[in-house]
C-alpha cells in the first residue's frame, strides 16, 4: 500500500491512482498547526478525582500518539526543511486580548473548544521541540483554520508558494479546516499522517480519509522524504 491507494472513501473506490507527485523546494512550505502547550501538558494523575481520571486516562492514546510519534516525525521534518532551506510557517491558536473578546465565535462555546489563550501567554506557545527559529513566520489565528482571517495566503503566494505540506493538530478539526481552505486557494496540499493526530484514532483516521484526494493527497513523512529528496 502506498499514497496513491491508502484512505479512500466510497467517493474514490475505483478511481485512478494519481500521478507521480512533483514538489519543488522553491515552490514548497511545510506548516505547522496548533502543537502547543496547552495541548500537551499534563497534571499528575494522582492529583484528580476519580471522573477526573477517567478523562485522562481517555487521552492518554493522545498523548501517547503526540509523544512518540507526532512531534519526533515533525521535529525531524523541520531540521531537514531548515537544512535544506525550504520554508516553515506556523500557525497557531491564540488570542489578542487578554480577556478573549477578538476570539471567533466557535471559541467562545462552552465546552472543550472554550479556548483563552493569550498570544504571549505560555500556554498558547509552540512545544519547545517545534518552537519557531529565527525568521520562520509564525500565524496567530482565532480561528480553526489558518487562512480565515489572516494573511496566510497572501504571504504563501508572495512567496511564490504552490505546495503546502500540513502537520499539527486537530486532524479533525484545525487541521481539517486550514486544508480545506488551502484547497479551495487552488493550493496543492500534502497532509502527513504520522505528523498528526485527532483525539481518538477513530477520528484521525476517519478525517484522512474525507480529505484525501479531493481536498489534500496523506502521505507518510517517509514517503515525503522520497518524494522531495530528503534525508
Amino acid at each position: 500500500m502506498s499514497w496513491k491507494t491508502n484512505y479512500r472513501s466510497i467517493y474514490y473506490d475505483g478511481a485512478p491512482e494519481p500521478e507521480d507527485m512533483e514538489l519543488a523546494w522553491g515552490e514548497t512550505a511545510l506548516l505547522v498547526i496548533d502543537i502547543q502547550n496547552t495541548y500537551l501538558e499534563r497534571p499528575e494523575r494522582d492529583s484528580l478525582s476519580g471522573l477526573e481520571q477517567a478523562r485522562y486516562d481517555a487521552w492518554t492514546p493522545f498523548h501517547d500518539r503526540m509523544n512518540n510519534l507526532v512531534v519526533p516525525r515533525t521535529a525531524e521534518l523541520l531540521a531537514l526543511f531548515r537544512q535544506h532551506g525550504i520554508e516553515r510557517l506556523f500557525a497557531r491558536i491564540a488570542c489578542h486580548g487578554e480577556d478573549g473578546r477578538d476570539r471567533s465565535l466557535s471559541q467562545k462555546k462552552p465546552g472543550w473548544n472554550n479556548l483563552l489563550l493569550p498570544k504571549n501567554g505560555h500556554a498558547s506557545q509552540f512545544v519547545p521541540q517545534l518552537a519557531p527559529q529565527g525568521d520562520e513566520i509564525e500565524i496567530i489565528k482565532t480561528t480553526d483554520s489558518a487562512l480565515t482571517g489572516t494573511n496566510l495566503r497572501l504571504m504563501l503566494s508572495n512567496i511564490g508558494i504552490k505546495n503546502v505540506i500540513c502537520c499539527g493538530i486537530f486532524t479533525d478539526q484545525c487541521v481539517s479546516s486550514t486544508v480545506r481552505s488551502l484547497a479551495d486557494e487552488s493550493f496543492n496540499v500534502v497532509v502527513i499522517e504520522d505528523c498528526c493526530a485527532a483525539g481518538s484514532d477513530e477520528l484521525h483516521h476517519k478525517e484522512l480519509e474525507i480529505m484525501n484526494m479531493i481536498y489534500c493527497h496523506v502521505l507518510s513523512s517517509q514517503e515525503l522524504k522520497a518524494i522531495m529528496g530528503l534525508g
